[in-house]
């Protein structure tokens, strides 16, 4: 109530009293007439306690946002977990890559080796088998020779001995050559 007294001598103070024409506390007066409709509209929500309801609608909106900025930081926490896990296995998914990377290299080198490995003994057992084939090639043909050799010599040996010996001593070297073999049979 002393709040009203307040309000409405501070009112009552105002300029309207200089307007002279009309008395101040008349209905006629348009500038009275508006006081006491605000006097009056601000009596109502005060009965009505509207100023203790618009408190607690901002409350309970300030308690609402207030609520909404926790999830919101929760949310953002629970994010940045997340966000740090997923970077972890990120960085694990790396290493492991890495780790295959590197094991393929590792078994590139060796399968390389062990190709090199094959292919030097490869061609080791080909160039002994053409050296096996060379020599074959070379005893093959030292034979020939020699058989074209000995063939030469006994055709030579042949017109010497049938130029030089008579019929007789034919016949008494093929009945030499029966007894020997003759006696070595027996």
């Amino acid at each position: 109530m002393i709040r009203m007294s307040a309000l409405f001598l501070a009112l009552t103070a105002s300029p309207a009293f200089a307007a002279g024409d009309k008395p101040f506390f008349s209905l006629a007066n348009t500038d009275f007439v508006v006081t006491l409709a605000f006097l009056l509209f601000v009596g109502i929500l005060l009965w009505f306690k509207v100023p203790g309801k618009v408190g607690e609608m901002l409350d309970a909106r300030a308690n609402g946002i207030q609520s909404e900025l926790d999830e919101a930081r929760a949310l953002r926490e629970e994010a940045q977990a997340l966000l740090a896990s997923y970077e972890r296995k990120q960085k694990e998914v790396q290493e492991q890559a890495d780790r295959i990377v590197a094991a393929a290299k590792e078994e590139a080198a060796n399968a390389a080796e062990t190709a090199k490995d094959d292919i030097r003994t490869s061609v080791a057992r080909r160039l002994a088998a053409a050296e096996e084939q060379l020599a074959s090639a070379q005893a093959s043909a030292v034979k020939e020779v020699k058989d074209r050799a000995v063939l030469a010599a006994v055709g030579a040996a042949q017109d010497v001995v049938a130029k030089q010996m008579t019929a007789a001593q034919g016949n008494s070297l093929i009945d030499d050559a029966i007894a020997q073999v003759e006696a070595k049979l027996h």
